[in-house]
């Protein structure tokens, strides 16, 4: 039994002294190489990055849109009363294009639809300066509302009521809008708005 363990003892002692090559160290490492981390169940953790893949950007509509204004309206017949909604809606690209619409239906979307299709039925181009503003100054009257326009230099949008939402929305700059009556009607206001730009179309 001494030999035996004598010769064991001299083989382990020349397998330490033999030189151990890069290959035999490459396969230990990748034997011994802890796996990678994962999720519960084995699945890979979930990443900020790559979240979006697969989906397509929404497009940019066309033109903005903005409500001026909603009523209800009621209209009397043989059975009772019917209610529904109007609404004044005005539709522009903000470069020079601008229109005005209104819809009346049962549903505040419906009318708003409908407002919108109208308003791009009404849309007119406006014919501006190299820097969106207007050649001169204009005055309309459009039943009890009296409107002057009148470019500025370097002031912005002067205006108020819904003639500031339309001015904006058309992408005129540097005027000053300024109602000379005093009717705070928000339909009026608008469809003068609407008839000053009219003298500007193409």
């Amino acid at each position: 039994m001494s030999e035996i363990k004598k010769e064991n003892v001299e083989e382990i002692e020349e397998a330490l002294n033999e030189e151990v090559t890069e290959e035999e160290v490459e396969t230990v490492s990748e034997e011994k190489s802890f796996p990678k981390r994962r999720g519960v169940g084995g699945r890979k953790p979930f990443s900020k990055s790559g979240g979006n893949r697969g989906r397509v950007p929404k497009e940019k509509p066309e033109f903005d849109s903005k409500t001026i204004d909603i009523r209800r309206v009621t209209r009397v017949v043989s059975g009772g009363r019917r209610f529904s909604l109007s609404v004044a809606l005005v539709a522009g690209d903000r470069n020079g294009r601008i229109g005005f619409g209104t819809g009346k239906a049962l549903d505040t979307q419906a009318a708003i639809e409908k407002a919108f299709k109208a308003a791009r039925k009404n849309m007119m181009t406006l014919k501006l300066d190299k820097d969106n503003k207007l050649p001169h100054d204009v005055k309309v009257k459009y039943k009890s509302a009296t409107l002057w326009l009148t470019p500025n230099k370097g002031k912005g949008i002067i205006a108020g009521s819904s003639a500031r939402t339309i001015l904006a929305l058309a992408g005129v700059n540097d005027v000053t809008a300024k109602f000379h009556s005093g009717t705070k009607n928000k339909m009026n206001n608008a469809r003068a708005t609407m008839k000053a730009l009219s003298v500007f179309t193409r």
